[in-house]
């Protein structure tokens, strides 16, 4: 399988680059600049070069779009602006570029996230719940989803990510300093869910939707077992062997972060419905057991 992976120098596409590689498909790069060679993929391409010349992207049999502007930052007026736009422009330029090739693929899988359903402490969604526009995030993921609309294909899968955990990247690692500087301890009320994914399990879901297991539509990129930030927390101090015992408040984190600080404040309670109708097995879904394998591989 030929597969063109938009954004895959970052911590999703690294991972994403590494598994089409490792079960020998051939892995075109998209991306701003252009990489260096060697590593896991095959080539690499400039959305210049794209925007010049889109048949070099003739013969490609899945396209994997996940570039846009990290979320991770300080939601300052030109950021919000940057994270909205980067992933609009990117949608639009995979959509002008596709419409010319002669042979277009099979399969798009866009990136999106589970802020569509809005946020709350009491609700459960699935891919059947209907989007919601209610913040900020929420209002980029509709626009972001309207803009890969205009990508014709044969199926166009639009991937909703959770709170992704890898020990190499995203936002796990800041999450847990405070654990291992010893002052760990639930964000606000605590009652909030974490609608988390192993990084393992989010490329198992990739693979799932290029490899023609879902059809076109939403597909959830959470584990089957959300947990609210306390339990999430309490589970993360267990395996670092750390305490938890030291409550943020919300204004405090909100002093700290801004508008960003709603990423763990609030929540929403995401199931996997359709890769779990798909017969997809997670490998890891419990938290305790994910943590384990990124925080202590060896015991």
């Amino acid at each position: 399988m030929r597969v063109a992976v938009a954004g895959g120098t970052g911590f999703i596409g690294r991972h994403l680059t590494k598994a089409l590689s490792a079960r020998g498909d051939e892995v075109i790069i998209l991306s701003r600049s252009a990489g260096a060679k060697g590593g896991d993929a095959s080539g690499w391409l400039t959305w210049n070069q794209l925007e010049a010349d889109p048949h070099l992207l003739e013969g490609i049999d899945g396209v994997v779009n996940l570039a846009g502007e990290t979320i991770n930052q300080r939601w300052t007026e030109p950021a919000k602006r940057s994270i909205l736009d980067s992933r609009i422009e990117a949608a639009g330029r995979l959509a002008a570029a596709i419409e010319k090739l002669e042979r277009k693929p099979a399969v798009v899988v866009n990136g999106s996230s589970m802020a569509a359903y809005g946020t709350s402490e009491t609700e459960t969604y699935d891919e059947s719940s209907p989007a919601k526009a209610v913040d900020f995030l929420s209002d980029v993921v509709r626009e972001w989803e309207a803009a890969a609309d205009g990508i014709r294909v044969q199926r166009l899968v639009k991937l909703r990510v959770g709170l992704v955990l890898g020990a190499d990247g995203g936002a796990l690692p800041k999450m847990l300093l405070p654990y291992k500087l010893m002052a760990g301890g639930r964000l606000g009320s605590g009652n909030q869910w974490v609608s988390w994914i192993h990084i393992d399990d989010l490329i198992g879901l990739i693979l799932l939707a290029l490899d023609g297991a879902v059809s076109s539509g939403p597909l959830n990129g959470t584990a089957p077992h959300p947990v609210t930030n306390d339990e999430f927390g309490r589970t993360a101090a267990r395996v670092l062997r750390r305490p938890h015992y030291l409550p943020l408040p919300s204004a405090a984190f909100r002093l700290l972060l801004g508008d960003m600080a709603d990423l763990l404040l609030k929540g929403q309670r995401v199931l996997p419905s359709r890769a779990l109708a798909a017969g997809y097995r997670f490998r890891f879904p419990e938290l305790k057991p994910a943590l384990r394998s990124l925080l202590r591989p060896d015991t």
